[in-house]
């Protein structure tokens, strides 16, 4: 098929250019090769189809086309929307990217060969045309318009612009994947086969591409959707937010689930699903006062409760019933639930749901996974800010009347305000026991922070325990042991650290068994339900390195690539490690070796990463200039 021809079909609506989650990432040197290989004649590959049928009720284009189905252009999206933008002039529907990157293409007809506009080299130089004006008007029309001055050079040329007018004329192969038995699951597993030597596609990606092919707004509302989470504090992607509406419409995890509904189905799902997540994030962040992202953890965990609430009675969801599930949400986050094959588990909580085994069917899953549920003093040995136990942390802080050192007021979220924010405590200082020779895992373990207000942080600056602890303990009697702290002025030395943190975390598994048992029997006191979706996000103070690694993850996101997952955990033969900013897949997903930013790490998370086949680097700049050497 011609690409004038590929072009007609895609303004036409028979033809749709997917934004997938990667979205458009060629660059310009790529675009010029593009137009390089096509203006010599050389091959550029074919094109992979998928013929799908939608939803019969939809009609796109000028409704001559036979309503009910469409073609997805799945292997050859960065060369068709490359060849879109340059002979169009303007994006594609779908468009995700920087137009940039084919806008104000050149060709410079002596020397034959391409160029992006560059005012002071091209401006009144004859030798010089733009390709899409070009294109457009086709070589005749290009060189009738023209002064006769021009006209006259112009001819000079018409082998060169007939040659460039004429990739529009240019034959692409064109591969159809079609039939009954193509569903979401075979067409991912056929693209991925036949790509190996690009990008992979995923489930979520196909799914969500088709809907768009039906609803060209659902990724800009579902979008709109998200970026609002965001001001409330909370970031989730766009596969996050499909999965939470599949489960709620099909009462499954499958994407391939939703090829049964029609889109009206969908646009109402949406809608319903968002209500919910709000009702999820109002209830964790007032039962538990986990109120933003650096303590939202377990979020697929959202979508099976998503699908527990919708399969419930909403009688029956009273105040013992959502207790419980709050005990079942801290569980999944503790041991991992979702860490890894989160789709076949989620599969199995949806049936123990759709089975009507409750609150108490999906506990049993989790304890053949763990078996007691019990915390131990062992169970918080976990260090840094991503280690799971970190949200309990912060959880028992703000719902068991912890108090601050300096003002003796309770860190409860609701008595702080919603806009407050608490600050990570190293109750010994980093610098201190770095000098006393103590490992970054010991440094940070979860036993030594606790949670205080900016004033008191402040006051206490670098001051050692054994210093601060006595005036504190005399200034707000009590303040202390509400935080977990032992009171023995002898475990408030540096030489005594390693005892400190033993009887720490002793209190600490007390305090929390405590805590879960009056979740799980009712015995908590009542909760107001407040409006944490839709507030304002609370200010959320960040370490140097935790900014450093938000500006690593937003740097790669305008970049158009995946922004990496933080604090990501992996499993050194049955241990796990925390890795800073990582992409396990690879930052194009199965391309390749999965990457990680790694700050001030010991040797021997450098080594587990090594031995988990990850490509990491451990500053900034270098970080970046692997990837701009690499994937740019």
């Amino acid at each position: 098929m011609k690409i004038s021809e590929i072009l007609d079909q895609i303004d036409l609506g028979s033809f749709a250019l997917p934004e997938f989650q990667r979205g458009y990432v060629w660059n310009r040197d790529q675009v010029k090769k593009l137009m390089m290989s096509l203006y010599r004649g050389y091959p550029i590959g074919g094109l992979l189809i998928w013929v799908t049928k939608t939803d019969p009720t939809i009609t796109r284009g000028d409704g001559q086309l036979t309503p009910g189905v469409v073609n997805l252009i799945l292997d050859g999206q960065q060369r068709i929307t490359s060849l879109y933008g340059i002979i169009r002039g303007h994006a594609p529907m779908f468009f995700d990217g920087n137009a940039n990157s084919f806008t104000g293409l050149y060709f410079n007809i002596k020397e034959e060969y391409f160029e992006f506009y560059i005012a002071t080299k091209m401006k009144d130089n004859p030798d010089w045309i733009s390709v899409t004006e070009l294109l457009q008007l086709g070589a005749s029309n290009y060189i009738g318009k023209a002064d006769p001055e021009r006209k006259m050079f112009l001819f000079n040329y018409l082998d060169v612009l007939n040659r460039l007018n004429n990739i529009k004329d240019t034959d692409l192969y064109v591969l159809n994947v079609t039939g009954e038995d193509k569903t979401i699951d075979v067409v991912v597993e056929i693209f991925n086969n036949v790509n190996t030597g690009g990008t992979k596609l995923n489930k979520g990606d196909l799914a969500l591409a088709k809907i768009c092919s039906m609803w060209p707004d659902a990724r800009s509302e579902m979008k709109k959707y998200l970026k609002q989470l965001q001001g409330a504090g909370y970031y989730f992607s766009l596969e996050w937010l499909l999965r939470c509406v599949t489960v709620y419409m099909t009462g499954r995890p499958y994407f391939a689930e939703l090829d049964k509904y029609s889109i009206e189905d969908f646009k109402n799902a949406l809608y319903k699903t968002e209500q919910m997540i709000g009702l999820c994030l109002d209830h964790i962040g007032s039962r538990l006062g986990l109120d933003h992202d650096r303590v939202l953890a377990s979020k697929f965990a959202i979508a099976t409760m998503i699908g527990y609430i919708h399969a419930q009675p909403s009688a029956k969801l009273d105040n013992a019933h959502w207790n419980k599930l709050m005990y079942w949400y801290i569980h999944t986050f503790l041991w991992g639930r979702y860490a890894s094959s989160t789709e076949s588990k989620m599969a199995q909580d949806m049936n123990i749901i759709q089975e009507g085994g409750g609150v108490e069917g999906l506990l049993r899953l989790i304890r053949q996974q763990r078996g007691d549920l019990n915390l131990t003093p062992d169970d918080f040995w976990g260090w840094s800010t991503g280690a799971r136990f970190y949200p309990l942390l912060y959880l028992l802080t703000r719902m068991n009347h912890a108090k601050d050192f300096g003002s003796g007021l309770e860190l409860t979220h609701n008595l702080l305000g919603k806009n407050s924010t608490l600050e990570v405590h190293h109750i010994f200082p980093k610098d201190i026991l770095y000098r006393a020779g103590k490992s970054k895992a010991i440094v940070n373990s979860l036993a030594n922070y606790a949670f205080l207000t900016k004033e008191t942080n402040l006051e206490i600056s670098n001051r050692r325990p054994e210093e601060y602890m006595p005036y504190y303990a005399q200034k707000q009697p009590g303040a202390l042991e509400s935080n977990w702290i032992p009171v023995n002025p002898e475990l408030w030395k540096v030489e005594n650290y390693e005892v400190f943190l033993q009887k720490r975390r002793e209190q600490l598994a007390k305090g929390a068994n405590e805590f879960l048992q009056s979740l799980y029997n009712d015995s908590v006191p009542h909760t107001n339900i407040e409006n944490f979706a839709d507030r304002l996000a609370p200010n959320v103070l960040n370490e140097e390195e935790e900014n450093q690694l938000a500006e690593i993850s937003y740097w790669m996101e305008e970049n158009g690539l995946n922004s990496g997952e933080r604090n990501y955990v992996i499993d050194d033969n049955g241990h796990d490690v925390i890795l800073d900013l990582a992409w396990p897949d690879g930052v194009q997903t199965g391309l390749s070796k999965p990457l990680a930013l790694l700050l001030n790490e010991s040797e021997e998370v450098y080594a587990a990463a090594n031995r988990c086949g990850y490509t990491y680097l451990t500053n900034l700049q270098d970080f970046k200039e692997y990837v701009k050497a690499n994937y740019m």
